[in-house]
């Protein structure tokens, strides 16, 4: 089973890391972060294999990927 976490403090909200998860395991959050941009948020099914696309995407590097 794989886990991701992003930063919210860092994440600007630019979706491609939403765009390249191919389990749709990732959206943008309601919520505004600290500079105003609305963060991606990871949605924990048990479904995430650990691809790491989410994390090679995120301009940013606000994505850390791994296995349980």
């Amino acid at each position: 089973m794989g886990k991701i976490k992003i930063n919210i403090e860092l994440c600007k909200g630019c979706k491609l890391c939403v765009i390249s998860c191919p389990k749709q395991l990732i959206k943008l959050s309601e919520r505004l972060n600290p500079a105003g941009y609305h963060p991606a948020e990871f949605i924990d099914n048990g479904k995430c294999n650990s691809c790491g696309l989410c994390y090679q995407m995120c301009p940013d590097v606000a994505i850390e990927v791994w296995k349980e």
